[in-house]
């Protein structure tokens, strides 16, 4: 009887083990590093620069919408840039609202990184120089998490701070209104 309980404690063991060793996650990658030849901050609103040769529009920022590390990543750059200041948390203030279906220059990851990085007449300040791209890249994705623009299980669920709004992942899914479409659209 001793030894069947001793092969039946061997066999449970070795059970467990095997099955621990069975568990693998999924590899993420949670920040995506750039390629070592690729080119920071090459957004621009005009066709005009030296040599009237055309730079490149920018790569889509799919990978950034898709990752919910890179939505909350640009959750706290959010704050730590102050956008807070003038869009307050995406209500509105001095600036635009972000939680509306009102998009002045357009909607799409590329309008927002634009608008980042040049900057807009009439208050918005050009961050070219100031935000390497792919924190701008970021930041766009959690603009338009706000906007219910992005699919809810890549949207943050909670803020960071005081409750003052929903959570992205509870906002509604909107059709943005004004000028839309691909950012070379708008130059």
């Amino acid at each position: 009887m001793r030894s069947n309980l001793q092969l039946g404690v061997t066999l449970a063991a070795f059970a467990v083990v095997a099955v621990l060793m069975s568990c693998s996650r999924e590899t993420r990658i949670f920040r995506q590093p750039p390629p070592a030849n690729q080119t920071f901050n090459t957004v621009q609103v005009s066709g005009l620069n030296p040599g009237a040769n055309s730079i490149p529009t920018p790569p889509p920022g799919n990978m950034y919408q898709e990752s919910a590390y890179a939505v909350s990543e640009g959750q706290k750059l959010y704050e730590q840039y102050n956008c807070v200041g003038c869009h307050a948390h995406g209500g509105g203030g001095i600036g635009p609202p972000l939680m509306d279906n009102n998009w002045i220059y357009g909607s799409e990851a590329g309008n927002v990184v634009t608008t980042i990085m040049q900057g807009r007449p009439n208050g918005m300040p050009s961050f070219r120089n100031r935000v390497p791209e792919y924190q701008a890249w970021e930041i766009a994705a959690y603009v338009r998490s706000m906007a219910g623009l992005l699919p809810k299980g890549v949207s943050p669920n909670r803020p960071d701070h005081m409750r003052v709004k929903p959570a992205e992942s509870s906002t509604p899914p909107q059709t943005p209104t004004g000028i839309t479409g691909s950012p070379e659209q708008h130059q």
